[in-house]
Parts: structure tokens; sequence; C-alpha cells
């Protein structure tokens, strides 16, 4: 099996803190730690821990930031093919309070890959599945040629120039930045899935079938929130190239966002697979 993404990563610094602050207000940290992550990221260190390996297309700054994040990511079981930015990394402030919840600040531009960037385009052709959370149109047309293709809502200015018609379409029931609506993307997906956190979520299909799915019991205590979804859209790409029915995949994707949530941090409660890397 071969699967990859085509998407954005961020230097990110956590914080565990009894409550995020109010304005004005000082909130001494449980602990801290860094490491990259942003959706393209996580959802790729999912994807290898189930299928063994993932291919990363992405754009980093050509700077301490973002030479530090692609190590962390080649440390966690990716090849990173990265195009180097003059620029500064887009980095992220996450507090996690304590129930579990994520607050995050974001600074810097998002660095995405373009069709211009020297990167290994060609080999998306030969993918049984790519997830694309960031790029240009061209980069949206060059994922398509993989069998399936997956994406989630953030990438619509791509989508929408592309005219790709997607497999699947990954948005939120919940979030006002991340819903989708008919005509949003033309030719309009083949399945469209809302998430809605632990209340589970809903496929539409182009078909018209509708069809809901429930949350799983999580496997140990709920952690923190940061990285669930990016988790969930691994998993759903995984099953997708594993040839699973769309329910089935989503039935995976979903005990992949609830495994993320009991570690610390994206990647410690991640799901991986038999002789994958953790």
């Amino acid at each position: 099996m071969k699967v990859a993404v085509v998407g954005h990563v961020e230097a990110c610094a956590f914080a565990r803190v009894d409550h995020v602050p109010a304005a004005g207000e000082i909130v001494e940290a449980e602990e801290g730690w860094e490491e990259a992550a942003g959706g393209g990221a996580v959802a790729a260190v999912q994807l290898a821990r189930l299928a063994g390996e993932c291919l990363l297309l992405t754009a980093l700054a050509d700077d301490p930031f973002g030479r530090a994040a692609k190590r962390d990511l080649e440390d966690r079981g990716l090849r990173v093919e990265a195009a180097w930015r003059r620029a500064t990394q887009r980095r992220a402030f996450v507090h996690l309070d304590r129930g579990g919840e994520r607050t995050i600040t974001v600074t810097g531009d998002r660095l995405v890959p373009r069709i211009d960037d020297p990167l290994p385009w060609a080999e998306l052709a030969d993918c049984d599945a790519v997830y694309l959370t960031a790029g240009d149109r061209g980069a949206a047309v060059a994922a398509r040629e993989a069998t399936q293709m997956v994406a989630t809502i953030r990438a619509r200015k791509a989508l929408a120039e592309s005219g790709v018609e997607l497999d699947v379409l990954v948005a939120s029931a919940d979030d006002r930045g991340e819903r989708y609506s008919g005509g949003m993307i033309e030719p309009p997906p083949r399945a469209v899935v809302l998430t809605s956190g632990a209340e589970g979520g809903i496929v539409e299909e182009a078909d018209g079938g509708v069809s809901r799915w429930s949350a799983p019991p999580l496997p140990g205590p709920l952690v923190d929130t940061y990285g669930a979804g990016d988790s969930f859209a691994g998993g759903l790409t995984f099953g997708l190239a594993r040839g699973l029915p769309i329910g089935e995949a989503v039935e995976l994707a979903a005990r992949c966002g609830a495994a993320c949530v009991t570690g610390r941090g994206p990647y410690e409660g991640q799901l991986a697979g038999e002789g994958a890397p953790r």
C-alpha cells in the first residue's frame, strides 16, 4: 500500500494549564513541550502508523524551526519531501486545559506546497490514497492522480480552482469556518464526511444517501483533544486506501480520533497497525 499527504506543517509549542488565561491573567504551565504538528503533519504520521510508511509533500521555512520540524517528522517515520522557503516557519502555541480542550494561537503565513516546487509530484499517481490539507491548484490536480483522493474543506480554494472530483471531503458539522455547502466545490465530492466530535457525524453521498455514525468509547482517559480531527482524516484515508466502503472507513477513522485524545499531544495516543512506527 502507498499513501501520501500533501499539506502544511506547523512548529507547535504546547502548554498544559489549569485553564486558558483570561485577559491580563498569568497562568503557570504544569508542563510544556515542542514538536512539529499541524493538519498535514498529524494526518501523515497517523497514516504512517497504520500503513507502515507515508510520503509527506510540504513546504517549510529555511530557518531553525523549519529544519527542526523536518527532522522531527522523519523521526516519526515519515518520508518528508519539502520545498524550502525564504520565510519564517508558521508556529502555533497550544493551551491544553484541565478538560483536555485545546486553544490555539497561530503566527506566520501558512506555507503550502505548489506544483512548481521541485517535489516528486509524479509519485502521487502510484498512491492508493492521498490526503490534501493545503496546496495550490496544481497540487490538487496532482493529488487527484491517486486512486482515492481525500481533502479537508480547509483547502477549498485550491479545490474549487482545480475542478477535481474528490472521493471524500472532510468538513465539520459544527465549526462555522469548516462547514461545507453545495456549490462550494464543483464537481461535488462523491461523499462529504461531516464530523461532530464526541457526537460522531454524518456521511452525505452524492447519490443522496445519508448515514450517521456514533463516536466510539475512548480506549483510555481523555488527555487532550489536539490532533483528533487530523488523526480521523488520516484513518479515513487509510481505510479508503485499503478499499473499505465509506462506512467502514469512517468507523476506522473514528477509532483513530478516539485513540488520539488519550495521549499527550497529537502522536502519543495514535492508533498503530502491526509493524507501523510509533
